[in-house]
């Protein structure tokens, strides 16, 4: 068993948990007390980061284990929680990477995160191109339409 302890919390950006238009939204993300500022030195020189955080305000009751159609779109196949992103996930996880435009001592300021304002961060990472998937990405067809607006600003 892992207990994860929020290393930050996103302030800002958004309030609401529509699923998309997320590229023009800027928040930030502001440390923990118990990490000093200097966790973050050399952050500024990456232009995004990957973020780790939890989908805090997912009932338990409504986490799904098995297949069902993403966005509840009865034209798209049921697929399994494990083959899409959905936020009703077993751990209630969620990772994202975001534009960083500035450090500014205990606190990231970011554009496209989406995760909404009070979202408790498990961890950050720089976003490295090296990190980025080898060779070609393969992935279906409703998903392409799901992102359609997803980042649309």
């Amino acid at each position: 068993m892992y207990t994860l302890t929020p290393i930050a919390v996103v302030r800002g950006g958004r309030t609401d948990l529509s699923d998309d238009h997320w590229g023009a939204v800027q928040s930030t993300i502001e440390l923990a007390p118990e990490f000093p500022a200097e966790s973050l030195a050399g952050l500024e020189a990456c232009s995004h980061l990957e973020v780790v955080f939890v989908f805090h305000r997912v009932d338990e009751a409504s986490i799904v284990t098995s297949a069902r159609h993403p966005r509840e779109r009865q034209d798209w196949p049921r697929v399994g929680i494990f083959a899409q992103r959905g936020k009703a996930r077993p751990n209630r996880l969620g990772v994202s990477r975001c534009r960083l435009l500035r450090v500014d001592g205990r606190r990231l300021h970011v554009e496209g995160l989406d995760a909404i304002d009070g979202t408790p961060v498990v961890d950050l990472k720089p976003w490295l191109r090296e990190f980025g998937p080898i060779g070609e990405v393969r992935q279906p067809a409703w998903s392409t339409e799901l992102m359609q607006h997803y980042y649309d600003r």
